[in-house]
C-alpha cells in the first residue's frame, strides 16, 4: 500500500491536466483518501497489487450504509475510475470494480428542489441589507446570476471581468464540467445588477491596491471569490433570511424549472445551462410542466363528451 498515495496523486494530476472542474476533482480525491484509509486499517494489511475483491465490496457497504442510491452510485463510479488507472499502470491485472453493480439510478429518482418566489425575495432582501456597500452589490449580483442564468457554483467563481460583454449583454462561461465554453445572454435585471456592481468592484480594488485582479467577483482581500466562498455567502444569506436552503445548486434547479414553466424550449434551456445532453434537462419537466395540464384542457375528447352530455 506504500505506492497508493503516489499513484493517487498522479491520478489526480491527470484529472487536473484534463481541465476537469475543481469541485469534481476534490470529490474524487476525498473518495480515494477514504478508500485508502479504510484499506490501511485492515489486518493483515492488504498488498496494493493483490487486494481481494470482497474487500472492495465490504468498503462500499461500510461507506454507503443508509446513503441515497445516487451516493452509492457515485462512490462506485469514482472507485472504478481509479481501478482503471491502476490497470493502466500495470498494478492490477484487471479491475474487479468493473463488475460491481451499483443501484439503478434514474434521472427522476431524486427530484431537484426549487426555491419558491417568497424565499427568493427573502434572500434578495437579506443581500440588500449587507454590512457594506460592496458586499450588498456582491450578494445581489451573485444571487441574480445564480438564479437568472443557472450558473454552477464553480462557473460563477471562475468568471473574469473580460467574460462580460456589455454591448451584447452576454457572459462567456468556462464550462469545465462539460469541457465546452458557452455564451449566455443575461436577463435585463441581471444586466443591471452586473453594471451596478462593476463600479463598486473597482472601488474595492482601488482601496486594496489590486487593480490587476481579473476575477469578476472578489473576496474581502480583493482575491478571487472561490466556490467555497460562494457557498458560504449563500448559506449566510439564507440563514439571515430564514430560508431553508440545501445547496447552491438549488438556484440552478429553480432557473431550469422556471424557464420551462415560462415556455422556454428544452434545447434553449439545455444551451443556457450547459447540459451535455438534453436528457439531463428533461428531468425538469417533472417539476415544471403546467403546460401539460393546459394542453389536456384542449383535448378534443373534452368537446366530444360535452356534446354527448348535452
Amino acid at each position: 500500500m506504500r505506492r497508493w498515495d503516489a499513484l493517487a496523486d498522479a491520478y489526480i494530476e491527470e484529472y487536473k491536466a484534463r481541465g476537469v472542474s475543481e469541485d469534481y476533482i476534490s470529490h474524487v480525491e476525498r473518495e480515494i483518501e477514504r478508500w485508502s484509509a479504510w484499506l490501511k486499517r485492515r489486518r493483515p494489511k492488504p498488498k496494493l497489487d493483490s487486494i481481494a475483491a470482497d474487500l472492495h465490496v465490504r468498503y462500499v457497504q461500510d461507506r454507503t450504509a443508509f446513503r441515497a442510491r445516487t451516493t452509492v452510485y457515485g462512490v462506485i463510479s469514482k472507485m472504478r475510475g481509479f481501478g482503471d488507472y491502476l490497470v493502466l499502470q500495470g498494478i492490477w491485472r484487471e479491475n474487479p470494480l468493473k463488475w460491481m453493480q451499483g443501484p439503478k439510478v434514474t434521472p427522476y429518482h431524486r427530484m431537484p428542489k426549487r426555491i419558491d418566489g417568497q424565499d427568493m425575495k427573502a434572500l434578495w432582501s437579506a443581500a440588500a441589507a449587507g454590512h457594506s456597500v460592496y458586499h450588498r452589490h456582491l450578494g445581489i449580483t451573485v444571487l441574480s446570476l445564480l438564479y437568472g442564468t443557472g450558473l454552477r457554483r464553480g462557473e460563477l467563481a471562475r468568471l473574469n471581468v473580460n467574460d462580460w460583454n456589455r454591448d451584447e449583454g452576454t457572459l462567456r462561461i468556462d464550462g469545465q464540467k462539460t469541457g465546452q465554453e458557452r455564451i449566455v445572454p443575461v436577463p435585463r435585471i441581471v444586466y443591471h445588477c452586473i453594471e451596478t456592481y462593476l463600479p463598486n468592484r473597482q472601488n474595492h480594488l482601488m482601496k486594496l491596491g489590486r487593480l490587476a485582479e481579473p476575477a469578476l467577483f472578489l473576496s474581502r482581500q480583493g482575491t478571487r471569490f472561490k466556490a467555497e466562498l460562494v457557498s458560504h455567502l449563500v448559506r449566510s444569506l439564507a440563514r439571515r433570511a430564514g430560508v431553508k436552503l440545501h445547496s447552491v445548486h438549488q438556484f440552478r434547479h429553480s432557473c431550469a424549472s422556471d424557464l420551462l414553466a415560462s415556455g422556454a424550449s428544452l434545447p434553449e434551456v439545455q444551451r443556457i445551462l450547459g447540459h451535455s445532453t438534453v436528457a439531463t434537462t428533461v428531468r425538469y419537466l417533472h417539476i415544471a410542466d403546467p403546460q401539460r395540464h393546459d394542453a389536456m384542457k384542449l383535448h378534443p375528447l373534452n368537446d366530444w363528451l360535452m356534446t354527448e352530455a348535452a
